[in-house]
Formats: structure tokens, C-alpha cells, sequence
């Protein structure tokens, strides 16, 4: 895994656009976010978090954080798209005030989460307690956000 690149290199490579900005869109990612979250706290509760769900619950805050960053961006005005597009995503988050080492745990979240899609990687209990505090501790943060731009 290597560090995220700035997320001026990636408009200067093609990979985010600039663009009117696209509430409709945005409205839908923050009301899908918001679905998949609430979704997300009624599974903990009702069947919990274990060993054998771990990668599940890991793939679905990964998913939240996605949504609700790519709404921030399409209200201000930029669309990633094409072979990077993640990671610029997740670069946009130092635009958003995420500090590197915030950064760079969901940039590692975005790298298992295709190594459980695309080589069967399973990953632990504990590694998906770290992602759900980290949802817990900044989804909010990204709504309020969202929400600040007026939707």
C-alpha cells in the first residue's frame, strides 16, 4: 500500500473533473448513506459483530464513508470517475479536514475492501471494531458537512 497522492494530482491526471455542482445526485448519496448506516446499527444490535461477519461490516462502512464523501464532492462541484477514483475519494478527505493518519486508515480500508472483493481476503474482529468506531466517530462529522451546503 502506498500514501495517497493529493487530490490536485488527481484532477491533474483526468481522474476528478470539475464540474457544476449536483445536488439531486448528492441528495440520493446521503439518503443511501444514511439508509445503509441506520442499516448498519440495526445489524450490530440484532446479530452483532463477529468473527465470521467481520468483512461484511468492514465492506459496508467503507461503502457509508464512500457515499457520503462523493455527495460532499459533488456539491462542491467535483466528480471522480474512471481507475483511481477511490483513492481520489479518499484523498478528498484532507480537502474535507481529515488529518494524514485518518487519511491513510481509509485508504487501508479501501485496499482490503478490494482484497476481500477481488482475493478473498478475511479480516478480523478487532480490525473491524477500529473501522465501525471510526465510522461512529466521523460519519456525523461528513454529514453535518453535507448538510452545511445546503441540501
Amino acid at each position: 500500500m502506498s500514501f495517497v497522492k493529493q487530490f490536485e494530482d488527481f484532477i491533474m491526471g483526468g481522474v476528478v473533473k470539475k464540474q457544476s455542482p449536483n445536488k439531486s445526485r448528492a441528495e440520493f448519496l446521503v439518503s443511501e448513506s444514511k439508509r445503509n448506516y441506520y442499516t448498519l446499527r440495526e445489524s450490530l444490535k440484532k446479530i452483532g459483530l463477529k468473527e465470521e461477519n467481520a468483512n461484511d461490516f468492514i465492506k459496508s462502512c467503507y461503502d457509508i464513508l464512500m457515499e457520503i464523501t462523493r455527495a460532499k464532492m459533488l456539491l462542491d462541484g467535483f466528480n471522480a470517475s474512471s481507475f483511481g477514483a477511490h483513492e481520489a475519494e479518499v484523498s478528498y478527505l484532507r480537502i474535507l479536514g481529515f488529518n494524514e493518519n485518518e487519511v491513510q486508515f481509509v485508504d487501508q480500508i479501501r485496499f482490503f475492501r478490494n482484497g476481500m472483493l477481488y482475493y478473498g481476503t478475511r479480516l478480523d474482529k478487532e480490525y473491524a471494531e477500529r473501522v465501525l468506531d471510526f465510522l461512529h466517530k466521523n460519519y456525523p462529522k461528513l454529514l453535518e458537512m453535507v448538510k452545511s451546503k445546503s441540501l
